[in-house]
């Protein structure tokens, strides 16, 4: 079942890519102000959404196509125009808000989604992802992240620990990928 997704794990790995360049974009702050890290946000949220839908898109074995990457990826363009979109959102109170509730809604499809994986391929990696997700929505959520420095902290907790778990999915998957096509191979 999860052949499509393996044949394009490099588009996992390019979210995962992003994640940990989202981190060296933030360390890479001098003293981040609200709004920096606001925008930074949203390209992050952004391209990692362009990418899951990618992926979703791109995974379409016998018609069989990932929709709830497909829809995670689509929840993450709609916060990215949501913080573009809200002036508001410069303050950190609905930031972290915003923040800690898309974490919670996407960790929660990507927990579905791993229940589309087939075999050990991968399955406990997107776990994994979907619970480092929807937990540092609810630890952000229940702490104190009023300053731009614990939020900066509190990103790239996040980010290096999302980017991290995608990259071991993007080899699981490259992996079997491999696997496959060696049978393929022996089977002509």
């Amino acid at each position: 079942m999860s052949a499509g997704l393996a044949r394009n794990w490099w588009a996992i790995g390019l979210r995962g890519a992003v994640a940990i360049l989202f981190v060296i974009a933030i360390l890479g702050l001098p003293s981040p102000t609200i709004a920096s890290l606001v925008l930074m946000f949203a390209a992050y949220v952004a391209a990692d959404g362009a990418f899951a839908i990618l992926a979703g898109m791109r995974a379409v074995p016998r018609d069989e196509r990932w929709r709830l990457l497909i829809l995670e990826g689509a929840t993450n363009l709609a916060a990215a125009a949501a913080v573009l979109a809200w002036p508001a959102i410069a303050i950190a109170a609905p930031f972290v808000r915003l923040a800690c509730a898309w974490a919670v809604v996407t960790g929660a499809l990507l927990l579905a989604a791993a229940h589309r994986l087939s075999g050990p391929h991968g399955r406990w990696v997107l776990v994994l992802a979907g619970v480092a997700s929807a937990g540092w929505g609810a630890l952000a959520a229940a702490a104190d992240a009023g300053n731009p420095d614990t939020i900066r902290l509190w990103l790239v907790g996040y980010a290096v620990v999302f980017g991290g778990v995608l990259l071991a999915l993007a080899d699981q998957l490259r992996k079997r990928h491999w696997e496959s096509a060696a049978v393929a191979g022996n089977c002509l």
